[in-house]
């Protein structure tokens, strides 16, 4: 009890921050660019055949795209689409989808990370588009938008359909790659890629707009702790903060115990591959949740956890061992001591 009331008493702090700066026109959160933004997505909508709104699939009730109930009814077919399906619990995730279908909601689940997910989704999409031209709803070209909230992964899906939508075509030329970053707000423009031919289906990519103000602590806690809004505006320890808690309080941790036993291993793997002459690569997996630096802080994590032997239902037990894990977790992110107190220092300025 003592653990959730913690829980919730940060995320009300973090999601009160967010709503805070929303709501402060100097920290430029609805700037002129995301104004230009809407506009041009507003006057676009209407000349679409499908509208695919991208969410997260960690949150998807928390990452909607408000922007859509602008327009009732909406003029063309709209598909929700849980992107990052690779980081979401997948019971919570067919729950989810089985509550849009009662609500007769088109939704479809994706890594676009993973190639063969998205061969699946586009297949998906092609089908939807050989329906429509069946019914005489659109013309030899079908024209998609991609809309969401920032940092939901619609350039990054939008150039993985476009790649893999030309290769399945044997098309040639030079593709066309949208901007992709881990941070929000960086795609400014709406661009247009093709994912298809016979017939052509084009994507438009498009900047992740939010509302001018936010409301609800809960939800902006879940946008901030799933990347959608700038760390700095609440910080990158709260955040972490936050995130260890709930971690702590549920036995996900568990799942990582065999990432212990082949530590030794996977260190003398990396130890012949540096030896090696220069010829061989070192094999990667092509998830990004696979890396090296993830598989070294679960491994952390689960230590950390199963070593402790405090009361986590403690408001100070639970404080004790999210210092012990930020102290192990330093040396995997490279963070010093010093960088953390710097960050600290700037946010009690910041406040």
């Amino acid at each position: 009890m003592a653990t959730a009331r913690r829980s919730w008493n940060i995320a009300r702090e973090i999601g009160d921050a967010v709503i805070s700066a929303s709501r402060n026109p100097n920290r430029r959160w609805y700037g002129p660019h995301m104004a230009a933004a809407v506009r041009a997505i507003s006057e676009r909508v209407p000349l679409v055949d499908f509208v695919l709104e991208i969410r997260d699939a960690r949150i998807p009730l928390s990452s909607e795209y408000e922007l859509l109930r602008k327009f009732s009814p909406l003029p063309a077919k709209r598909i929700i689409v849980l992107n990052k399906m690779e980081l979401a619990d997948p019971l919570e995730l067919k729950t989810c989808m089985d509550y849009f279908k009662e609500r007769n909601y088109l939704s479809f689940a994706v890594n676009s990370h993973n190639s063969e997910r998205v061969k699946q989704f586009l297949n998906f999409l092609q089908s939807q588009v050989r329906e429509s031209h069946k019914a005489g709803h659109s013309g030899h070209t079908t024209t998609m938008m991609l809309l969401g909230i920032p940092n939901v992964g619609k350039s990054a899906l939008s150039n993985s359909l476009h790649q893999i939508g030309r290769i399945s075509a044997t098309e040639k030329g030079r593709l066309k790659h949208t901007t992709v970053s881990s941070q929000p707000g960086d795609t400014k423009d709406i661009m247009s890629l093709k994912i298809g031919s016979h017939p052509n289906v084009y994507v438009l990519d498009t900047p992740g707009i939010f509302p001018p103000n936010l409301l609800g602590a809960e939800i902006c806690s879940k946008l901030a702790l799933t990347g959608a809004i700038p760390d700095d505006i609440v910080g990158v320890i709260e955040l972490a903060r936050f995130f260890l808690t709930i971690l702590n309080s549920s036995h996900e941790y568990k799942k990582w115990e065999k990432l212990r036993k082949t530590q030794d291993l996977t260190r003398s793997l990396s130890n012949e591959s540096s030896k090696s002459d220069g010829k061989r690569k070192t094999r990667y997996a092509t998830d990004h949740t696979q890396d090296f630096i993830v598989y070294d802080v679960r491994r952390v994590l689960y230590e950390t956890i199963s070593a402790f032997d405090g009361n986590l239902e403690d408001e100070i037990s639970m404080g004790n061992l999210i210092e012990t894990q930020f102290a192990a977790l330093r040396p995997v992110l490279r963070v010093s001591e010093e960088a953390r107190n710097n960050k600290t220092l700037n946010k009690s300025h910041d406040r």
